[in-house]
């Protein structure tokens, strides 16, 4: 277990894999992991708005990355059926998910509804 991943406030998107997602969900209060895949064109898109985002919320929203191509379970375990995914998590459970690619703040709109 690479635990120098988890640092406490990354300044941007952490790689998460079917081995560590539990333990990053139950580190942070609060975390957007983007389920994304390398040959999806909306995923392509929404990589520099997660990257911004986690720039400009450090300390206050952690995001993550996960690629469902290598990472089969957790896709099957959270019912990833479209992607992009966002998965939220909050204090340790799933809160919801947003589909699709949007602009910024429209993202963070949605993120912050489910505080």
């Amino acid at each position: 277990m690479n635990e120098e991943k988890f640092v406490d406030n990354p300044e941007a998107p952490i790689v998460l894999t079917d081995d560590d997602i539990d333990k990053a969900v139950e580190k942070y209060p609060f975390i957007v992991v983007d389920c994304w895949a390398e040959w999806c064109g909306p995923c392509r898109m929404l990589g520099p708005i997660i990257e911004s985002l986690a720039k400009k919320h450090q300390g206050d929203i952690v995001f993550a990355k996960l690629d469902v191509e290598g990472n089969p379970r957790t896709a099957s375990k959270y019912g990833i059926r479209s992607i992009p995914n966002l998965i939220v998590f909050k204090n340790g459970q799933k809160a919801g998910d947003i589909v699709g690619a949007m602009p910024e703040n429209k993202l963070l709109e949605r993120i912050n509804a489910f505080r």
